[in-house]
């Protein structure tokens, strides 16, 4: 393995395997229907921009029904449609009439029907028939969005299917669809517009699958010979592992997965990779085990409604993992080792039912235990594995002291701890003495994060550290010189190392918040630096905006630390402005490159990111500081930060918009509910709606955390006026901005029933509530074709309730 310990390369791939919860409505119909004004803007651009593009003609009222034949001119103009030879087929549409090559042009192409009896071109247009000949010019699929007409039987069934495409890709407001009314000239320029998507395209822009493509290749790593490179890259619209002999440009693909992504995968062996992915967004990650030339592929969990997390890949015994399953309980974690070879899964160590957690030594027994019940912790220690546990230290409630390796004599032990602190440090512990030997780094600004040990060297080399950006505090000066000679090689980006080998070879990806990343493997005894990749090589940089660190005091005093990502050379005055509030809550946004925010700034919206109280990172006391604050103090400091853009006159507060996944989805619910003055618009990604039921539906390998919640957001029963108070649902009549709702139907962590509850709501209010659902999904969408329809559909959304 190579000089970056085991220890961390078991943390990232069980990373990928465990991320944490709460982190891929319009109201009252008077509220929420564009007004007239706005209404007859949009007809009014349509129309203009249609006659500017020769697909219309000027000299016909807009308010007049649209015929038949007149539909038909227009759409074989838009869609370049060569006339068939023969100009024949209907009665009544006769070789000579003017618009028969348009007719039959259609008709050759699928786009029309009709009974040679006749087409009646002279009749007027219905909806029913628009809809119907959109869905089929401009291939409109099922995109997940929940159509609900009121008048849903009075559609003709043929027709059905065709409504409902058009609500969906429109994003238009309205309960009913009003089948056989007739069209007029202006209504029909106004779907065309919306059909070819002139409302949200403009010369230049990225185009929008730009930013949610695939990377081209990603997450390089070494074998531990450094033999080889394995990596992802796209195959069926799916990320697959690719191997390949180090210096050499062929390659073999070693999985062929076409229904979910590979989540994450590390080197088992020489010639031996794991890697883990889940069904349809469920979390239940299975790791599987393949050959480098992609043989001998096997699931090594295959048990029902069971995760697996891996503790530990045993680089001394090639042939077995540690791997920690919920299979004999859901709610607890199990150790087992499996033979790679084999699949057979041997008990190493039994969970009594309050560990939480397991670590082992560099010799792969498992020597320390975290106890929980959520609120109090105990880290529980043993000599060998044929001795019980003890308990060494004990914490409460927003004291850390996390273990993070052994050291390599594996006597004492690395942590994390803010014991005796407010923000977090590196300390090394002793089990004999049961005290802290020494504190090896602190930074009085904010947590240390995290730390880069030497296998080779037996002892950390740097501490890391996360303020605005990424920092280092080098202990090594070595590494400190192989630090900055790489830096200098890739000047303006950041560096995150993947592994480094003994002989001085390293793996790195160099990146920047206009870049997603290149990725290079860098030899430092020759100086040579081989490029291996451009994760996005389509991304232009020079099209990006910036992101730039902010602060701002709350209204109670308190410093709150974000980003702010202004759109590329347009002037920092009354923008639209898109709030992205992060999910956890307990987790912070960082900097680099985010396509989703670098999507909204590209199509003109200012976009604020706020570490909020009750973000990590800051220290325990800001941590505490968002105990039992949902929809309160923590809310309040992001409508702070809005506040604090209109008076510097950068934000207009009148085109403001809150849209935020999972814990960021609640955060745009009580937005909407709390402070309906602030915001035009909404979108609750995976978002709860209503605390008592998210509280009484936690995944049940989260029950060892339910008393964090309790302490954290509230408890049921003893903080029953609080939780009511804070539930967006229970606050429906308070709404005023339109909301768009996305869900995936298997989120094991914020369960359907959060948003059905919400939308259901609503819509007995009269409201209709644009509800996308992806049954194959979880707790954000991982298949990049619903991803494009999320953000297709969140562009047209944002720009008519922002921009119009």
């Amino acid at each position: 393995m190579n000089s970056i310990s085991k220890k961390v390369y078991a943390l990232t791939l069980s990373m990928a395997m465990s991320i944490a919860l709460i982190q891929p409505a319009v109201q009252a119909a008077e509220a929420v229907k564009p007004t007239a004004t706005v209404a007859e803007t949009i007809a009014s651009k349509a129309t203009q921009t249609l006659q500017q593009l020769g697909y219309i003609d000027g000299t016909i009222e807009s308010n007049t029904p649209i015929t038949r034949a007149e539909a038909a001119v227009i759409l074989q103009r838009v869609l370049k449609l060569d006339a068939p030879a023969s100009l024949t087929g209907f009665a009544d549409v006769l070789a000579s009439d003017e618009a028969a090559p348009a007719i039959y042009a259609l008709k050759q192409s699928g786009l029309i029907q009709g009974k040679a009896k006749g087409y009646a071109p002279d009749a007027p247009l219905t909806r029913a028939q628009m809809a119907s000949l959109f869905t089929r010019a401009f291939e409109l699929k099922d995109n997940g969005i929940q159509v609900v007409y009121s008048d849903m039987k009075q559609i003709p069934a043929v027709h059905v299917e065709d409504a409902v495409r058009i609500k969906q890709h429109f994003i238009i407001e309205g309960s009913a669809f009003n089948a056989k009314q007739s069209v007029t000239h202006g209504e029909f320029a106004d779907a065309l517009y919306l059909a070819l998507g002139l409302d949200v395209k403009s010369e230049g822009l990225t185009p929008l699958e730009d930013f949610f493509k695939q990377p081209a290749q990603a997450g390089f790593q070494m074998s531990p010979d450094g033999k080889h490179l394995a990596y992802l890259e796209p195959w069926n619209n799916r990320m697959n592992i690719v191997v390949k002999e180090n210096g050499q440009d062929k390659s073999v693909r070693v999985t062929s997965e076409s229904e979910r992504s590979i989540m994450g995968f590390g080197w088992a062996t020489d010639n031996k990779l794991l890697y883990i992915k889940d069904a349809a967004g469920d979390e239940n990650y299975h790791i599987y085990v393949t050959d480098i030339d992609g043989k001998n592929n096997k699931d090594l969990t295959p048990y029902p409604n069971t995760r697996a997390t891996l503790i530990d890949p045993l680089e001394g015994v090639p042939d077995e993992i540690l791997v920690a399953m919920n299979k004999r309980d859901p709610q607890i974690f199990d150790v087992y080792r499996i033979n790679i070879n084999t699949g057979e899964a041997i008990l190493a160590a039994e969970n009594p039912g309050n560990i939480t957690g397991w670590l082992t030594d560099h010799e792969g027994k498992i020597r320390v235990a975290v106890s929980s019940d959520g609120n109090v912790s105990s880290l529980m220690y043993r000599e060998s594995e044929d001795k019980p546990f003890e308990p060494l230290l004990t914490t409460k409630l927003g004291e850390t002291f996390a273990p993070v390796m052994f050291t390599y004599d594996n006597k004492n032990i690395y942590a994390i701890s803010n014991l005796d602190r407010d923000k977090s440090a590196i300390v090394e512990y002793s089990p004999s003495t049961k005290q802290v030997t020494k504190t090896i780094f602190e930074n009085k600004e904010v947590d240390v994060t995290s730390f880069v040990p030497s296998k080779t060297k037996g002892t950390i080399l740097a501490a890391i550290y996360e303020t605005d950006k990424v920092n280092y505090e080098f202990f090594d000066t070595d590494f400190k010189k192989l630090m900055d000679d790489i830096k200098a090689k890739v000047p303006g980006k950041e560096i995150s190392l993947s592994s480094i080998s003994e002989e001085g070879q390293v793996l790195f990806v160099s990146y920047s918040d206009k870049s997603m990343g290149t990725y290079y493997f860098y030899d430092s005894v020759t100086g040579k630096l081989d490029k291996l990749a451009d994760a996005a090589p389509w991304i232009d940089e020079n099209k990006m905006s910036d992101m730039k660190p902010i602060s701002y005091k709350s209204r109670d005093g308190l410093t709150i630390h974000g980003y702010l990502t202004l759109p590329k050379g347009v002037e920092a005055s009354q923008l639209p402005l898109v709030v992205v509030p992060h999910g956890g809550p307990w987790a912070r946004d960082s900097w680099g490159y985010n396509p989703e925010i670098q999507f909204l700034a590209s199509r003109g919206y200012a976009v604020l990111q706020v570490n909020f109280r009750g973000s990590t990172g800051y220290g325990k006391e800001f941590l505490d500081a968002g105990n039992k604050q949902w929809g309160k103090a923590m809310q309040n400091d992001i409508t702070d930060g809005v506040n604090w853009l209109i008076e510097e006159g950068t934000v207009d507060a009148d085109r403001v918009a809150i849209y935020g996944a999972s814990y960021g989805g609640y955060a745009a619910l009580a937005g909407l509910a709390f402070t309906p003055d602030v915001y035009a618009a909404g979108i609750s990604y995976v978002g709860p709606s209503n605390i008592f039921t998210l509280l009484d539906s936690l995944p049940p390998y989260w029950e060892s955390e339910r008393n964090m919640f309790y302490e954290r957001v509230g408890d049921p029963e003893k903080d029953k006026e609080l939780l009511t108070a804070i539930s967006p649902l229970f606050h429906i009549d308070q709404m005023e901005a339109p909301l768009f709702v996305v869900q995936g139907a298997n989120d094991p962590r914020v369960k359907q029933a959060e948003s059905d509850q919400i939308v259901e709501a609503l819509r007995e209010r009269g409201v209709d509530v644009p509800y996308m659902l992806k049954t194959n999904e979880g707790h954000g969408f991982a298949n990049v074709e619903n991803q494009l329809d999320l953000y297709r559909a969140i562009e047209k959304f944002l720009n008519r309730h922002l921009m119009k």
